[in-house]
């Protein structure tokens, strides 16, 4: 009994194989169809921004590991330096991300003393947020190898050309600010 049903079953698949097979080849023949041309990843602008950016913290990591920071709570960072004092909703814009994922960023800083989050007396749900002695002290001794990071993730383009990459960039966020829930800032 048990022969007779993987008989049947194999056979079943082969047949809806088979009217699978006829079916693409139909529609391939169609008049007017066009055909699947294959689009290689090596051209593929998103994926490569996505490569790039595994690149760009691969090289982040190595020349910041120490400092046990990521790149995003070194903007995080950054962004205090430059304002003194923000809310939450505020740096997540400015570093463009979203506010859940900012808040959790500012959390970590705050349980090692790099940040000091309290309550906004004009907002109550709202945090207000300042670097402290030792975020600032962090902030002024990952400044180089942060630096050199960025560098090297661009260290194989001629200065203009890194330059003109970096315009593009801004170019195509900017053209795009409207697809992100986060306003980016450039200085």
């Amino acid at each position: 009994m048990i022969y007779l049903w993987r008989r049947r079953s194999n056979r079943a698949r082969r047949a809806g194989f088979r009217s699978w097979e006829s079916a693409l080849r139909k529609a391939e023949n169609r008049s007017g169809e066009t055909r699947h041309r294959p689009w290689p990843l090596s051209q593929r602008p998103g994926f490569l921004i996505r490569r790039l950016h595994q690149i760009h913290v691969a090289l982040f990591q190595e020349r910041c590991g120490e400092f046990d920071i990521t790149p995003l709570q070194y903007s995080l960072l950054s962004a205090l330096a430059v304002r003194k004092i923000a809310d939450q909703t505020t740096l997540a814009a400015d570093i463009a991300l979203d506010r859940t994922t900012t808040t959790g960023a500012l959390k970590r800083l705050a349980a090692r003393n790099f940040v000091e989050r309290a309550v906004n007396g004009q907002d109550r749900r709202a945090r207000l947020c300042k670097l402290t002695p030792a975020g600032a002290a962090l902030l002024a001794k990952i400044e180089a190898p942060a630096r050199t990071a960025h560098r090297a993730t661009l260290d194989n383009l001629s200065k203009r050309e890194q330059a003109a990459f970096v315009d593009m960039m801004q170019r195509v966020v900017a053209a795009h600010s409207n697809h992100d829930s986060a306003a980016v800032i450039f200085d």
